[in-house]
């Protein structure tokens, strides 16, 4: 991208009511930034889905000099940058309809052809959830991830240390420029990070970490990774914001399960009841869920000797030892039991590790 487009980029998102997906509109329609500039306000309102709204402070003149001004920065501290069609952009993000069209970036990042998880959690975390994070990382090494999180207190920073532990690269999605780091705190880890990944963005230099930011930030976490992972969470906070995100995304989520009176457990059991997540117990329950053991083999996972099963639990295992691979509407039909009791039928099971769940909401024995 050369300079006079990056310009218009900045200009137009110094625009007012102008969001990234109208802006992707514009810029589709026209060719390029820059074009968006030289068209007729009357052939942009033809765009469908662009209205008198979104283009009333289009030709401002502040926003030419903001712009200018923020170019400065960027040239002053040598950021890089990717645009949305650029091959250097993130190319999960790239088929996420509300991802940023330009991002900021500092660091030593290398994404193309990257296995990529995303890992969220509480600020408050607990000895369970760092074990967690320590014994998640220390068993995925092995294939190379790369390790996305917000760089902030709890969850965040433990999974990325432990990433830095193992030599995995690390990206701390940022809710403000790069010109500074929140919090402060983490300053330490700054350098560590950009040597062995580095720093992501969509905000300006004149951004501060303020609360809308952060949540604004969550769908980069959730859309530029294949996976997106809840350690601990209370029953509500931006973790579980990232984890409906990713959901929406189409990306496999995975939680963490806890004792049903843990506070910072409920959020995961709930993403777990409500089928929203994955159970995730060890990496290897990811790394079969995303097909990851074809390229490097992984232990087998296999069922427990002596497991004690009741009537219900025994009827649902023998019909899918029998059948294979089921969906949970048919189990329930075939086992002539109710989708509610099949459903926490199933989790039982799968605590139990007498069964397994599948891409597409399907089931099988071990």
């Amino acid at each position: 991208m050369t300079t006079d487009e990056l310009l218009a980029v900045l200009r137009l998102q110094h625009t007012p009511f102008i969001g990234d997906v109208t802006a992707k509109k514009l810029i589709s329609n026209c060719g390029s930034p820059s074009e968006i500039f030289k068209s007729k306000k009357e052939h942009l309102l033809k765009i469908d889905g662009v209205g008198t709204y979104a283009l009333q402070g289009l030709y401002d003149g502040e926003h030419i000099e903001a712009a200018e001004e923020e170019l400065q920065v960027i040239q002053n501290n040598n950021w890089e940058w990717s645009y949305f069609m650029d091959d250097s952009y993130p190319s999960y993000l790239k088929h996420c309809i509300d991802s940023p069209v330009l991002l900021f970036k500092r660091g030593n990042m290398e994404l193309d052809g990257r296995k990529i998880i995303s890992v969220v959690g509480t600020r408050k975390i607990t000895s369970y959830g760092q074990a967690f994070c320590d014994q998640f990382i220390e068993e995925i090494a092995p294939l190379d991830p790369i390790i996305v999180s917000g760089f902030a207190y709890g969850i965040d920073i433990a999974i990325q240390k432990a990433a830095l532990r193992h030599n995995l690269q690390t990206i701390g999605c940022l809710a403000h420029g790069l010109n500074q780091l929140y919090p402060k705190a983490h300053a330490k880890f700054k350098t560590e990070v950009e040597k062995n990944g580095g720093f992501l963005t969509e905000f300006w230099s004149t951004s501060n970490p303020d609360r809308e930011n952060f949540l604004k930030r969550n769908r980069i976490i959730a859309g530029m990774s294949e996976a997106t992972i809840v350690i601990e969470s209370a029953d509500k906070g931006g973790s579980l914001v990232t984890a409906d995100i990713a959901h929406s995304y189409n990306r496999d989520v995975f939680a963490v399960p806890g004792r049903s009176n843990d506070k910072y457990s409920m959020g995961c059991n709930n993403l777990i009841k409500q089928q929203k997540a994955h159970m995730l117990t060890s990496a290897a329950d990811l790394v079969y869920m995303l097909n990851w053991e074809m390229e490097k083999k992984q232990p087998m996972i296999q069922k427990q000797l002596f497991v004690e099963l009741d009537y219900i639990e025994k009827t649902i295992y023998d019909y899918l030892q029998k059948e294979g691979k089921q969906l949970l509407d048919s189990i329930a039909l075939e086992c002539k039991l109710p989708i509610f009791k099949t459903s926490s039928t199933l989790l039982n099971m799968e605590m139990k590790g007498v069964i397994r769940p599948l891409p597409g909401k399907l089931f099988e024995a071990i």
